[in-house]
């Protein structure tokens, strides 16, 4: 009963996709903040190849945003959610019963290729839903894309508390408490989430560089990887830098609270803030928090660790100013792409932006990781691998610059 009823509107409403958010975010925080850990510690694996398989998970997910975002597109989001749920599911239970790399490779990777189906499709459906209440006079498009953040950072919150009373009992078990969580997912959103349309004629998915005909919007995107990237760092890097001081594991979770604690209380203070300001100043100020957060570990890196809670003072640091930059720079980008987009390919300009983050994330991993092993200590190189990682959001703030000064309100491009 509760199916057809779904089935009997194309209406989606907001707050059945900030829920959907909320338990994605629980099943994800569970168990990706702590594989590198495991690759490292558990697989024995080099910073380049723990980076590489980061970075795969990565690319596996945001990469292919734009084959899920042209697939919602054609076959309609309801569908699409759907497998990426069962994909993630799949994934999950591989990483948990796997006994040698290959499995374990595969499993990561499809959990990002879950991800690659129900997140552009997700943000799709929000943005149209967005569009209706801001043409009601009621919650713009901004606000709802950052009470998804805040839906997300609740999640956030829940998932690496669950993820830290199960490390005791090995990634394993943490890996099928996180594919519990989506087969929890997958059953509501099966009754709840309604039918959505679908577009007539053969399913079409050209590279980005080939669909899109805007230099503006490309050089958008590449200038705006460098935030998946740095934002990537807290699975890859944070973990490197808790070594460093000499601090457990278990220090991930309350670190990823405290990331999630600040988006909750500021997230839509700050977006309203954005939203007056506009995304020519928004923008580089938020990469600019970015490249701090690397910047201002690297003044700690050579330096041996204080004892007490004060080791973690360059971790909480950079899990601050990395979130300030995330809640300054997720909404204004995402209220930007509409701007670039016709209605019938939303999704897909999603996805290609998401496509050339992961891009970013599989290059800059590996470029990257290997200078992480030496920042596993304290010693004067061990800052090296901090400063070349606050490089990149670096340049994207001054490149941001340039790319968003013609943005006025109201305007489309």
């Amino acid at each position: 009963m509760l199916s057809l009823f779904a089935r009997r509107t194309t209406r989606v409403y907001p707050p059945l996709l900030l829920g959907s958010q909320l338990v994605f975010n629980i099943g994800f925080y569970a168990v990706v903040p702590f594989l590198a850990i495991f690759l490292r510690d558990d697989m024995l694996l080099s910073g380049w190849a723990v980076g590489l398989i980061i970075g795969l998970r990565t690319f596996s997910q945001q990469g292919m945003f734009l084959v899920g975002g042209a697939l919602a597109d054609r076959f309609g989001a309801r569908i699409i959610i759907l497998c990426g749920c069962m994909v993630r599911i799949s994934g999950y239970l591989l990483l948990a019963l796997g006994d040698s790399l290959v499995p374990i490779i595969l499993g990561a990777c499809l959990t990002g290729v879950g991800g690659a189906l129900f997140s552009p499709a997700i943000e799709a459906l929000l943005a149209r839903a967005g569009n209706e209440s801001e043409q009601a006079g009621k919650r713009s498009r901004a606000e709802w894309f950052a009470l998804f953040a805040v839906c997300g950072e609740l999640g956030a919150v829940l998932g690496p508390v669950l993820g830290s009373l199960l490390t005791g009992f090995g990634f394993q078990r943490v890996a099928l408490a996180g594919a519990g969580v989506f087969i929890v997912a997958l059953a509501i959103l099966f009754f709840f989430l309604p039918q959505t349309p679908r577009r007539s004629g053969e399913l079409r998915i050209n590279p980005w560089w080939k669909t899109f005909h805007q230099p503006r919007f490309v050089a958008f995107i590449i200038a705006y990887s460098a935030y998946l990237f740095s934002y990537n760092q807290l699975y890859l890097a944070l973990p490197v830098e808790l070594h460093r001081s000499g601090s457990s594991e278990k220090a991930l979770g309350p670190l990823f609270m405290l990331a999630s604690l600040l988006v909750i209380v500021l997230q839509l203070p700050l977006a309203r803030i954005a939203r007056r300001v506009g995304a020519a100043h928004i923008l580089p100020l938020g990469f600019l928090l970015l490249a701090s957060a690397f910047f201002s570990v690297a003044l700690f890196a050579a330096a041996p660790p204080p004892e007490g809670i004060t080791r973690l003072v360059p971790a909480m640091l950079m899990v601050s100013l990395l979130t300030l930059g995330q809640m300054l720079i997720m909404p204004v980008g995402m209220d930007l792409i509409p701007r670039f987009a016709d209605e019938h390919n939303l999704a897909a300009h999603y996805g290609a932006l998401s496509s050339m983050g992961g891009v970013a994330v599989l290059l800059g991993n590996f470029l990257l990781g290997g200078q992480l092993d030496h920042a596993l200590t304290p010693s004067p190189q061990a800052a090296t691998a901090w400063v070349m990682l606050g490089i990149v959001p670096l340049c994207s703030a001054f490149a941001m610059i340039a790319i968003c000064r013609p943005f006025r309100r109201g305007n489309r491009l």
